[in-house]
């Protein structure tokens, strides 16, 4: 009787749990449009992949709860579908749909209502799901209520909040640079309007981020010149990660001259922390070569790690003893910076590497004290320790 009371426990447990368990609704998205159409409800879409991290976890914790999934049901024609599969492919093309998960609410004529984007709690997804169905925080009435009257920022701004919920960027510059060309130059200069060129341009070309560049002082005064610069390198990131990130090299070099066009420390600093990300993984080691041997001093002399990134790196794919001899004034004030073992053990082996014996045993030994002062694992300078003393 025990075993039985105790199976029945473990099949009620396991029942439980699979009820609890989100599945995949494969029905066709076309199916999905006419169920729309005939019960006069929206369509909610999750575009997912199984390699997702927070897709997987909003399925395991967010759509395996009743309540949520009754509230969807109840107001929506539910539309789950994998981005690598041929529908899914389709419909992520279709709403230029770039980060995952994505959720769509679209009226039975396929307009966009709101869209969402990212990991979310429950709580805060049923939120948004229950103002999806308002429409006056919908997209098409807020964009209504913005083209009417596009020098309002008020109307801007209800625009922009609900639109980069789930929207690319470069959605968000469209409205944005609508609303500034009502703006003069000189009208750029506030608190309101920095806050919009902040949120919403992205075009480093552009009037208004031209124009903050030459009114800096003048922006700092509204803002801050903290926030200032935080946007000149955001901006410059926008320009070149994606060039780097997708390895295209010739629009690159292009667009690097126009962030370079900037002058000012922290883009120079970034265009060069770029240019050696690029060298590194198109294995242009002359060209990596001749960027640190330019300008490491002059950009990032106080950044203790980068110096000893770029130590590293040479030892691999340097060879010729007098870039490593400036390398090793790099690492050397590293260092300085903040004495480390493994800044210690990359001196002992860039010495070692321009065979100067003498030399590579004393930074291998000062690496040896640190280690053994951290009680970490000495392996790494042992072995290093041998080599130098089997010469």
């Amino acid at each position: 009787m025990r075993f039985l009371y105790l199976l029945f426990i473990l099949i009620s447990v396991q029942s439980i749990q699979a009820q609890n368990q989100f599945t995949v609704d494969e029905t066709p998205y076309k199916t999905a449009l006419e169920s729309a159409k005939t019960q006069n409800k929206p369509l909610f879409v999750m575009l997912f992949a199984d390699w997702c991290p927070h897709c997987n976890k909003m399925k395991k914790e967010v759509f395996s709860d009743p309540n949520v999934m009754a509230f969807l049901n109840k107001n929506y024609i539910c539309v789950w579908k994998n981005v690598d599969k041929e529908e899914g492919t389709a419909l992520k093309n279709k709403f230029r749909t770039t980060s995952l998960p994505a959720f769509l609410f679209l009226d039975s004529n396929e307009n966009l209502l709101y869209a969402l984007k990212g990991e979310m709690k429950t709580a805060d997804f049923l939120t948004e799901a229950s103002n999806a169905l308002n429409p006056k925080l919908q997209l098409p009435y807020l964009e209504k209520q913005f083209l009417a009257d596009p020098s309002n920022s008020n109307a801007y701004f209800a625009y922009l909040n609900s639109l980069k919920k789930g929207r690319d960027r470069n959605e968000i510059a469209i409205p944005t640079h609508i609303y500034l060309n009502t703006q003069s130059d000189a009208q750029l200069i506030s608190e309101t309007n920095w806050r919009i060129i902040a949120n919403g341009v992205t075009d480093i070309n552009s009037r208004e981020f031209q124009y903050v560049l030459k009114h800096q002082n003048e922006f700092a005064a509204v803002a801050s010149q903290k926030r200032i610069d935080r946007k000149v390198e955001s901006i410059v990131n926008e320009l070149l990660r994606p060039l780097v990130d997708n390895l295209d090299t010739v629009n690159y070099y292009k667009q690097r001259e126009v962030a370079k066009s900037i002058r000012l420390q922290k883009t120079d600093s970034l265009v060069f922390k770029f240019d050696l990300t690029l060298a590194e993984r198109t294995e242009k080691w002359q060209f990596y070569k001749k960027v640190t041997l330019e300008d490491t001093q002059k950009l990032v002399w106080n950044d203790a790690s980068f110096l000893k990134d770029i130590g590293q790196t040479y030892l691999k794919h340097i060879s010729d003893a007098e870039s490593l001899k400036k390398c090793i004034f790099w690492v050397k004030h590293s260092i300085e910076l903040n004495d480390s073992y493994d800044g210690n053990l990359l001196l002992a082996r860039l010495y070692n590497k321009i065979k100067d014996k003498k030399t590579a045993l004393k930074y291998a030994k000062d690496a040896k004290v640190i280690c053994t002062e951290m009680t970490w694992s000495t392996k790494d300078v042992d072995t290093l320790l041998a080599e130098l003393n089997s010469k």
